[in-house]
């Protein structure tokens, strides 16, 4: 155990290479960043501390640019392209020979393209002994069956930070569960506690990395095959995916022509992140349909409100997207009670055709 000083040092030495990675990140300095990890393991600082507090610490604050308004996707592109180098210089270096422990295939939910979270928590696997598949991201839910077939894992992780890929991680557990092999799921999509991942019938949840990898030591050998959702909310759920691209393209259209709000769309990049915009939102409603936790449009709608203020609209936009989206969902009552509950001012007022 570390004593009090050892911790202070440890903690400043931390905080210090963090802001050299920061840094590295942020001027896409593929070499500097490597340079900061691997000086911080020759001095002995766990691979998993680096992983979590210098490598993921890093990828949060890109992703917070973004979200500011600071960053370009390019430019949030080119500095994963420098944490993926450093992660694959501590993966190198925290390799401890030939696999011990069983087999897991961590993959990214089909639709989840943030490879970045399941390629950690495999490094962190690796690093402890158990031989890892990595099925990278968007992996095609049709064809994990046969992954699974074909590898026989003991543990199946899925990755989803993004709410279009919590039907298809359901879809995983319902493939993996249904081979009696037990699933942990993780990352942003699922929130801060395992109510969602419970919900969809995954064995286990993990808030982090760390967490990821002592969860999966304790799974059972072998599961019962995940119990099917609520008939009603299976139908709802199918309807609204027949009916997706016409309603993000509806609450788009109502959406923008409330001019008071918006505004004139400046360019194409602005228009892009509209519909994109509308896109998440309508991801949101079947994510909190499928789990039951309207947490998640809550959640989406503080998260359109600081995307577009930054970019200087006005929170009335948030209201006006609310209304728009209740306009569109009459004909889902489940959806529709959600979102009148949790997105903010949903109901109050009507929206202009």
């Amino acid at each position: 155990m570390l004593t009090p000083a050892a911790t202070t040092d440890l903690d400043s030495r931390l905080r210090e290479a963090a802001d050299r990675f920061d840094h590295a990140v942020t001027t896409a300095r593929r070499d500097a960043a490597v340079q900061v990890v691997e000086e911080l393991l020759d001095s002995g600082v766990e691979a998993m501390t680096v992983m979590t507090d210098v490598i993921a610490a890093a990828q949060r604050h890109v992703g917070a640019r973004w979200q500011r308004g600071e960053w370009s996707v390019a430019q949030e592109h080119a500095a994963t392209s420098v944490s993926v180098a450093a992660l694959e210089a501590v993966a190198r270096k925290a390799a401890t020979g030939a696999p011990h422990r069983g087999h897991v295939v961590v993959a990214c939910a089909e639709h989840e393209w943030h490879a970045m979270p399941a390629s950690i928590v495999a490094a962190g696997l690796r690093a402890e002994g158990w031989e890892v598949t990595l099925l990278g991201a968007s992996t095609p839910t049709a064809r994990l069956s046969r992954y699974l077939r074909d590898l026989g894992p003991d543990v199946t992780a899925v990755s989803c930070s993004v709410a279009a890929g919590l039907p298809t991680s359901r879809a995983f557990i319902e493939a993996s569960t249904s081979a009696g092999i037990p699933v942990l799921a993780g990352g942003a999509a699922f929130g801060t506690d395992d109510r969602r991942a419970t919900a969809l019938g995954a064995t286990a949840w993990a808030a982090d990395v760390r967490s990821a990898v002592e969860t999966v030591a304790s799974l059972p050998m072998v599961v019962h095959e995940a119990a099917p959702l609520p008939a009603e909310i299976t139908l709802e759920q199918v309807a609204l995916r027949h009916a997706g691209h016409a309603l993000v393209d509806a609450v788009a259209f109502r959406w923008q022509n409330r001019h008071e709000a918006l505004g004139p769309v400046a360019d194409e990049d602005e228009a892009d992140l509209l519909h994109e915009t509308v896109e998440q939102v309508y991801h949101a409603v079947v994510g909190a349909l499928i789990t039951g936790d309207g947490r998640l449009v809550a959640e989406t709608a503080a998260w359109v409100e600081s995307v577009l203020a930054v970019r200087g609209m006005p929170s009335s936009a948030v209201r006006d997207l609310g209304r728009s989206m209740a306009a569109e969902l009459d004909d889902f009552p489940l959806a529709a009670s959600m979102w009148q509950r949790h997105w903010p001012s949903a109901g109050v007022g009507s929206c202009p055709s």
